[in-house]
């Protein structure tokens, strides 16, 4: 539905001189853009409890933050106002086709779809984010400045809700119309005003780091009832100072530690748990009728079907010397290598029709699987 030129770069040239290097504005990178919604669907999905929503505004240099669902929109003003929804893609299936453009990323990287939509003179102010993102330029035309990384720059908080930069000095300065796109990687001041009523779309990527990281981990080893293992010192000797910890003992504390790291399946299976959990709530609706593994084999037998991803889903895999390790939504499932094709088809596509799947001969472990996806509602015909 959308086709992305990068300029006059290739995807490659594109990761190997941009990505988490340097901004870059591409100009028409969609040509003749058409918006998916509008600002009034925005809105509607701005009123749902299970959506996140705020709207931003900035009269007179007074920063204000008004948190979502929304009833009514009398803080969404004539001017210098923003409405921002997160996770659209989760919701709007129209939406979500924005993503697809931008899978040379791969999939466990990228986050979610957020859409704005601001008033003349509106924004968020200048301020920093700590991951990649693509901002397309949709209805109307915004004015963007974006700079490179500056760790002299001290940040700090509008109205207790607003994390902004102080002043920098821009490498870009334009203005976005419909179809153009900005490339900002982490750490890079950035600020975008609306000239008129604009709708922008930000492609956001995770960047999880180390403390996230680790506290996930430690989840898992207690949700598993894992590290079980205790410090030991059989050849304890007796020590001139007996408050002493010694740096052997630091050491062996630190083993104690790694090898619940250095386990392979058990850190495999973590990290295929937490790069596939959706941060936000899904438009899920399981079946009211669940399939079983033999209707979706009759299914998977004919030539007419075809099946779709929901938006938001999220599908990686992981190759074991064994078998394969596949993630979805932030459940692990089992399958044989034999069945690779068949999750490159689940993992790598929102969409593909029965004659694909049956082409890679599944096993009957994946069609049991696919069912219980099909059941849940993550994936539909």
């Amino acid at each position: 539905m959308y086709q992305l030129k990068i300029n006059d770069l290739s995807e490659q040239e594109f990761l190997t001189q941009f990505w988490q290097k340097k901004p870059l504005l591409i100009k028409q990178g969609f040509s003749n853009f058409q918006d998916p919604l509008d600002a009034n669907e925005l809105a509607g999905l701005a009123m749902e409890d299970s959506i996140e929503s705020r709207i931003v505004t900035n009269h007179n240099n007074e920063w204000q933050s008004h948190q979502g669902p929304f009833e009514d929109f009398e803080q969404l003003t004539e001017q210098h106002s923003t409405l921002l929804v997160q996770a659209v893609d989760h919701w709007h299936n129209d939406a979500a086709q924005l993503l697809e453009p931008f899978r040379f990323i791969p999939n466990w990287r990228i986050d979610d779809l957020m859409i704005s939509y601001s008033t003349p003179g509106g924004g968020v102010g200048a301020h920093l984010d700590q991951y990649d993102v693509f901002i397309i330029q949709g209805e109307g035309k915004r004015h963007w400045r974006v700079g490179l990384p500056d760790p002299s720059l001290k940040q700090f908080t509008q109205n207790k809700t607003l994390l902004q930069v102080e002043a920098f000095t821009a490498v870009i300065d334009c203005i976005l119309e419909p179809g153009d796109i900005l490339y900002i990687p982490p750490g890079c001041p950035h600020e975008g005003y609306a000239v008129e009523n604009a709708l922008n779309y930000s492609v956001g990527f995770r960047a999880p780091n180390q403390q996230d990281l680790l506290s996930s981990f430690a989840d898992h080893i207690i949700d598993t009832e894992s590290g079980q293992k205790r410090y030991t010192d059989h050849n304890l000797t007796l020590r001139e100072s007996k408050g002493e910890l010694s740096d052997t003992e630091v050491d062996k504390v630190k083993v104690l530690m790694q090898a619940l790291l250095n386990d392979h399946t058990l850190f495999k299976q973590w990290l295929g748990t937490t790069l596939s959990q959706p941060k936000h709530d899904m438009d899920l609706m399981p079946v009211e009728q669940p399939f079983n593994a033999a209707q979706i084999a009759d299914a998977i037998n004919s030539d007419d079907i075809s099946f779709e991803r929901l938006g938001g889903t999220r599908a990686i895999y992981q190759q074991t010397a064994d078998e394969l390790l596949v993630s979805v939504n932030g459940e692990n499932y089992s399958v044989p290598n034999s069945d690779l094709n068949a999750v490159k088809l689940l993992t790598d596509f929102t969409g593909f029709n029965a004659q694909q799947l049956k082409n890679t001969a599944p096993s009957l472990v994946f069609i049991e699987i696919f069912t219980t996806l099909i059941n849940e509602g993550i994936w539909f015909n």
